[in-house]
């Protein structure tokens, strides 16, 4: 496996595509170190890799997101966190804030809610003369929580290669993601108090427009509620679930807000299906790798090699969250996950820590590192929409970083804060 991670690392170095190098190394060590075993393997693997009903619900869960943010529930989710939080000082900071978070309950995909909510917020903070490189990078954070509040792409993932309930794995992340919440709010308050005149030219609240403004957004609220509720009820699968969100979202952007047409149903078919078919690759391609990880029986190696270092739980985790954080830096999330979980997991587990806990730190790390240069995919969208150099809005995210990252270590080593809504289901 030396050989394998050393191959990994220097095609990663050279700036190969991720979904190739895990290809290429996984595939060069079967080669090289197995040469008795047929290579025919290589394409069994891609395809047990994705021969799985519950991989299904992620082109429809992104197909349900393409549909959501084109057919206007983003602006009326901007209208309705406007009516809640417009009154307080760095109005249009709450705003975004508020508004992200509101989206991250409908599309689970981080940066397409970023892209959604700076494309109606930046004309209207550059108009105010907001500090652009700030508001960049608490937009970035609040749409990273798409991967922490379901439905979230990157918790069927989890769930998926260590087998654990999606319902549990979603229901997990409800509090810890609205807990962050509060703190991205307290870090722009902080900024705007800091700030100039211009943040102090706020909206006031009134009973009307909040009522106004909620009752247009009651359909796109309605969209979580139908995917988490008929998951936990045991209506249909997570599967089935997504196909339901793709349906539900196609009659209320057709029928009930009216702003998508017919005519652009193609053009969104395809935009989901290029990026289905970009996080399916790399889920195919990474199931050799995962194989041959657990054919030499690292998990083991690695959890006898960490009982070495430690026998607490809690200093594991520390060391997890260390390398998660590092690993999220540099890495696509994704295939991080694809890599890690299954040689981490048994460990953790090892441990007496619980998987739906674990896997909520696992997802909670790859959300901070979205935003955390110089990966940071969600930081490049927000600074590319802002029309800002990533360097700028780099500069101006620590304290909203510093937020997430307290409550992912509340959630750590707080274990009952994710494991509280799973367990009164029953999940657990």
């Amino acid at each position: 496996m030396i050989f394998a991670f050393s191959a990994f690392l220097v095609f990663l170095a050279i700036g190969t595509p991720i979904v190739f190098v895990l290809g290429i190394a996984a595939t060069l060590t079967l080669m090289l170190t197995q040469p008795d075993i047929p290579i025919t393997i290589v394409t069994q693997r891609i395809y047990d890799g994705l021969n799985s009903f519950t991989i299904m619900a992620i082109p429809f869960f992104v197909f349900a997101g393409t549909i959501m943010d084109a057919g206007g529930i983003s602006r009326r989710i901007v209208d309705f966190a406007t009516a809640i939080v417009g009154w307080i000082v760095g109005s249009l900071l709450m705003v975004s804030v508020v508004a992200a978070t509101s989206l991250a309950a409908i599309s689970g995909s981080g940066s397409a809610d970023v892209a959604a909510i700076s494309a109606i917020m930046q004309p209207e903070l550059r108009r105010r003369k907001y500090d652009i490189d700030f508001s960049a990078a608490i937009i970035a954070c609040a749409g990273s929580l798409a991967q922490i509040i379901p439905p979230s792409l990157m918790m069927v993932i989890v769930a998926l290669v260590s087998d654990l309930s999606v319902g549990a794995m979603f229901l997990a992340g409800v509090i810890p993601g609205l807990m962050t919440v509060p703190g991205l709010l307290a870090s722009a308050y902080i900024h705007a108090r800091r700030g100039g005149p211009q943040y102090r030219e706020v909206q006031p609240f009134t009973m009307e427009r909040l009522r106004k403004s909620f009752l247009a957004a009651i359909p796109a609220l309605g969209m979580p509620v139908i995917i988490i509720g008929g998951i936990i009820g045991g209506v249909f699968t997570p599967t089935e679930a997504a196909a339901v969100a793709v349906l539900y979202g196609l009659l209320i952007a057709l029928f009930v807000y009216r702003d998508l047409k017919v005519r652009q149903l193609p053009g969104l078919i395809l935009q989901a299906a290029a990026l289905s078919a970009a996080v399916m690759t790399i889920i195919g391609t990474a199931s050799i790798f995962g194989w041959l990880v657990a054919s030499a029986n690292v998990p083991a190696h690695l959890a006898a090699w960490i009982k070495t270092i430690t026998s607490q739980a809690w200093t594991f985790l520390i060391l997890v969250n260390v390398l998660l954080m590092l690993i999220g830096m540099f890495m696509e999330s994704l295939a991080a996950i694809l890599i890690l979980v299954p040689v981490l997991m048994p460990i953790a587990i090892s441990f007496g820590i619980d998987p739906i806990h674990f896997g909520l730190v696992v997802v909670m790390n790859f959300a901070i590192g979205m935003v955390t240069p110089p990966y940071g995919i969600t930081l490049f969208v927000a600074s590319s929409v802002a029309e800002r150099n990533i360097i700028q809005v780099s500069r101006r995210i620590f304290w909203p970083w510093l937020m997430m990252t307290l409550i992912l270590l509340l959630v750590t080593f707080v274990p009952e804060i994710g494991l509280f809504l799973p367990r009164l289901a029953g999940l657990l």
